[in-house]
């Protein structure tokens, strides 16, 4: 994030991400865990790990989405409300 084509995905970093939510959520009983893979192996592990920790996901799987049925059945298999989020601005 933040350095392939900005002026269409941001110039947000993931870290610039992560501070801003760590920030707006103080005060409040929630906490993230962030969690950034090119490999699908690792984001459906890392969905598994964590399902007895997590109460919700929010997922960026940029072209995952088209091409990943795996990732698909994790989510679907730890049952965790989980919004998808695309970072474009197309």
């Amino acid at each position: 994030m933040g350095t392939r084509e900005p002026e269409i995905y941001g110039p947000e970093t993931l870290e610039e991400l992560m501070m801003w939510l760590e920030t707006s959520q103080q005060g409040s009983n929630h906490s993230f865990k962030f969690f950034q893979s090119n490999h699908e192996g690792e984001i459906i592990d890392t969905i598994h790990d964590e399902r007895h920790w997590a109460t919700g996901i929010l997922i960026n799987p940029a072209a995952f989405t088209h091409y990943s049925y795996a990732i698909r059945d994790a989510i679907s298999a730890v049952e965790i409300p989980t919004v998808e989020v695309h970072l474009s601005d197309l």
